[in-house]
C-alpha cells in the first residue's frame, strides 16, 4: 500500500490557488480522508479562509484498471472534471445545494490533471454529525426535487442514452457482479446459481418505463455535508444520472437505516425495489473487492462493507 501517492503539497498547488483566489498565498495543504477516485485537498489560505481543491488523474484513482469515463454510460467509471461540471450543473437547476465553484480548470498547466476548486463547507458530515432531524428533513425534500426533474432518457446529465431498458443493464451488471463475488466469497459461490435464478425472476417481473429522474447514485450520509444554516450540501457527485428513483432508495434506505423515513416514497415500484436491492448488494461485495486488488489505504473498511453486504445478498434468498 502506498502511502505517498497522491500527496500533493503546497508547491504542486500553488498555480491553482493563484488561479483560484488572485493574489491569495497558499499557507498550507491538508489532502482529506475518502475518495478512491480524486484527491480531495483543503487549501488553508493566508487570510485565515479555506477552500477545497478536487484533482482528476491517475495518481489520485485507486480503482484498478478503471477505463476512462464514457459521458454516454450511466454505468461507466464516473470521474473527471467534464462529469463533475455537467452533474454540478443539472443538480444546481433541480434545486439541491452543491459547493460553488470557484476554478475549473482543464488546461493541466497548473498540475498533472485536471482540477476544480469550491467552497469548503465546513459544518461536517451527515456521518460524523449523527441524528440531525431538520437537515434529514431538509435532505428527503432536495431528493423528492431531484426525482421530480424528469427526462424521457436516461444517462448522464448532457447526454443521450438510447439502447436497451434500464432494467435489462441493471441485470446484466448484477449477474457480472455475481460472477465476481462468487469467485472470490465462497458463500456466494456455494448460492451462485440460486442468486442469478433470483436477478432473472426479479427482473421478469419489471415493467417497462419511459421517464427517469435526477439521481445523485450513491448517496449516503458521507455524502452530505452540513452548512452554517443546516442545509445539506451534495457532494461526490459525479455519478449522478437521469435513471429510476428506485435505483438511489435501494441505497438511501440502506445507508440511512432508520432516517430512510425521510425519503420514504409510497409510489415506488415493488419490483424494481426488489431487483435493484440485490443489484446494489452485489455491487457492494464485487466493487470493493475489485478495488482492494490495488494499494487503496482504507481496507478494513472495504472490508466490512463486504462482509456486510455479502450477509445482505444471502439475506435475499429468505
Amino acid at each position: 500500500m502506498s502511502e505517498t501517492r497522491g500527496r500533493l503539497g503546497n508547491q504542486d498547488l500553488a498555480g491553482v490557488v493563484r488561479a483560484a483566489f488572485g493574489a491569495r498565498e497558499l499557507v498550507s495543504v491538508r489532502r482529506l480522508r475518502g475518495g478512491s477516485k480524486k484527491g480531495v485537498y483543503r487549501l488553508f489560505l493566508d487570510n485565515r479562509t479555506t477552500g477545497i481543491a478536487y484533482v482528476w488523474n491517475s495518481d489520485e484513482d485507486y480503482w484498478p484498471d478503471a477505463a476512462s469515463p464514457e459521458h454516454n454510460d450511466p454505468f461507466g467509471h464516473s470521474t473527471g472534471l467534464g462529469l463533475f461540471q455537467a452533474a454540478h450543473a443539472a443538480l444546481s437547476e433541480a434545486g439541491a445545494r452543491v459547493p460553488e465553484v470557484v476554478l475549473l480548470d482543464s488546461s493541466k498547466s497548473h498540475l498533472d490533471g485536471d482540477v476544480a476548486v469550491v467552497e469548503d463547507v465546513r459544518g461536517g458530515t451527515l456521518e460524523t454529525l449523527g441524528d440531525r432531524e431538520n437537515v434529514l428533513a431538509r435532505l428527503g425534500d432536495t431528493v423528492r426535487a431531484l426525482h421530480r426533474t424528469l427526462r424521457d432518457r436516461y444517462g448522464r446529465p448532457g447526454a443521450d442514452r438510447p439502447g436497451d431498458p434500464v432494467e435489462d443493464i441493471v441485470l446484466r451488471r448484477a449477474l457480472d457482479h455475481l460472477a465476481q463475488a462468487a469467485a472470490r466469497v465462497k458463500e456466494i459461490a456455494a448460492v451462485e446459481h440460486r442468486l442469478a435464478e433470483l436477478l432473472s425472476e426479479r427482473h421478469a417481473a419489471v415493467e417497462p418505463r419511459a421517464e427517469y429522474g435526477l439521481i445523485h447514485g450513491e448517496l449516503g450520509p458521507d455524502h452530505v455535508l452540513v452548512d452554517e444554516h443546516d442545509q445539506p450540501v451534495l457532494i461526490d457527485i459525479e455519478g449522478a444520472m437521469f435513471f429510476d428513483s428506485e435505483w438511489e432508495h435501494a441505497f438511501l434506505e440502506l445507508r440511512f437505516g432508520e432516517h430512510y423515513r425521510h425519503f420514504r416514497e409510497p409510489d415506488l415500484d415493488r419490483h424494481r425495489m426488489r431487483l435493484y436491492r440485490l443489484a446494489r448488494y452485489l455491487s457492494l461485495v464485487a466493487g470493493p473487492l475489485r478495488l482492494l486488488d490495488g494499494d487503496f489505504p482504507h481496507q478494513a473498511a472495504m472490508l466490512d462493507i463486504v462482509d456486510q453486504n455479502v450477509a445482505r445478498a444471502l439475506g435475499q434468498l429468505g
